[in-house]
């Protein structure tokens, strides 16, 4: 009882000191002892930093943000927020742990950066009550409400031939200049959601004004966009994506309907490659390392339905196709996380057809909960005439095919191009309140006219 009595104050002091020692080590903070283009090595902080965690750096009295991307026994690898800052050997550097943001209901109508910083000139943000790490793990499988209910867009071209449901995960790809922007605004003005939530990553810093002023205009009062331009650094790219999501989710996990949108996630791929470059990292696939596969996941998975008491999140992925390849990495690895992909047809929009959606392409995987009865077999059916079109083009222009040889083929000749002039929709036009009753009305006045 003795020992007892005499050895249980010593443990907690001593347990208090090494606790103290912990918190002076850490404190002091590491130095700077190695300087490389787009990153930094510290010495001293690497029994208390984690990948992922953030760090302060001292220079000239202020701080500058970076982010543990390597842990060594005697160094950690950072690469800072702010590339263009001055790095000097032995300068301080303090532990901050993870970043969090505490979004709010006043920010609908705001542009931030990647930081929660707000960059259009409306003055400060109000901040949430309750702070949210932009790295959280996506919600269990098994507690998730399923996706059951479809919505319409307003635009021709997917409420026909890719329908999508709320909580559902589409890509768009596209080659540059086809139009992906364009489609994403239109996406925009459905009605079935109550925010939107924007990731503009790595996008032309002239284009920036112009998209949230003149292509999101009115829809911009309930949508809040987060600006990485393509100057900023791998780091800020990086982290567009992903305070953009933590913003998203905490509006779905207060029961809103939230779409979210990333222009582009190839661009947050690349971000993520040159910071894995900087760490150390092995190309694997044309150059990006394995952690981008492992990225990619982590950050669509949070998308999606909630649980049984919160909203949903629907994803419209931009994916940016390298040289019209829709087979490299990026894209091939995106479309198997995906819940369908609509691919834009560079052909087709040089042939004046906007948006240029390729119907036979584009696959949406939860179709069949968002058609209506009689929708599906509809569309099978204009998929067989658009396919039946498409590959005796060729053929025709030759004067090589005579009318009536084939009943579907002849058809095809006189629907097709009508099916084709249906889907034309511009954000001008406005959304379409239902895209079958506007389809069905264009092919019964070409009949009638055919007839007369």
């Amino acid at each position: 009882m003795e020992d007892a009595a005499f050895t249980s104050p010593h443990l907690e002091a001593l347990a208090g000191i090494a606790a103290q020692a912990v918190r002076t080590e850490t404190a002091r903070g590491g130095r700077v002892y190695s300087v490389s283009p787009g990153h930094y090595a510290v010495s001293g902080l690497s029994r208390h930093v984690r990948i992922g965690e953030f760090v302060a750096r001292m220079s000239g009295g202020e701080e500058h943000l970076g982010e543990v991307v390597r842990v060594e026994p005697d160094a950690a690898t950072i690469c800072p927020i702010e590339p263009d800052a001055p790095v000097g050997i032995g300068e301080t550097v303090f532990r901050r742990g993870g970043f969090t943001v505490a979004p709010h209901g006043s920010w609908s109508g705001r542009a931030i950066d990647a930081l929660g910083r707000p960059i259009d000139a409306k003055g400060p943000l109000v901040e949430g009550a309750t702070p949210r790490t932009i790295t959280a793990s996506p919600p269990a499988s098994m507690t998730r409400r399923r996706v059951e209910s479809g919505f319409r867009t307003g635009v021709r071209a997917i409420d026909v031939f890719t329908p999508l449901c709320l909580g559902q995960r589409l890509g768009v790809f596209a080659g540059s200049g086809v139009g992906k922007s364009t489609l994403l605004s239109m996406l925009t003005r459905a009605e079935s959601f109550d925010r939107c939530v924007i990731a503009l990553v790595g996008e032309r810093g002239r284009e920036v004004r112009e998209f949230i002023e003149e292509t999101l205009g009115d829809n911009m009062e309930k949508s809040i966009a987060v600006v990485a331009t393509s100057d900023e650094s791998p780091m800020m790219r990086k982290m567009a994506s992903l305070t953009a999501v933590t913003i998203a989710e905490h509006f779905r996990d207060a029961g809103e309907n939230v779409l979210f949108i990333i222009d582009s996630v190839t661009r947050f791929a690349h971000a993520l490659r040159e910071v894995g470059m900087a760490a150390g990292e092995a190309p694997v696939a044309r150059g990006y390392p394995a952690s981008v596969f492992a990225e990619l996941p982590r950050l669509l998975e949070r998308t999606g339905p909630g649980a049984a008491d919160a909203g949903t999140i629907t994803a419209i992925i931009s994916i940016l196709v390298d040289g019209d390849n829709h087979n490299d990495p990026i894209s091939d690895s995106a479309r198997g996380i995906l819940d369908g992909h609509i691919v834009l047809d560079r052909s087709l929009a040089e042939s004046g057809r906007y948006p240029p959606v390729d119907p036979l392409a584009s696959v949406s995987r939860l179709a069949r909960k968002a058609w209506q009865d009689g929708e599906e077999a509809l569309v099978s059916r204009l998929k067989t005439l658009i396919h039946r079109f498409e590959e005796t083009r060729d053929l025709r222009m030759i004067g090589g095919y005579r009318a009536g040889a084939d009943p579907d083929l002849d058809m095809a000749i006189k629907q097709v191009p009508v099916i084709y002039e249906a889907l034309k929709q511009t954000p001008a036009d406005g959304p379409a309140p239902n895209a079958f009753d506007d389809l069905a009305g264009a092919l019964k006045q070409a009949a009638g006219q055919n007839g007369a």
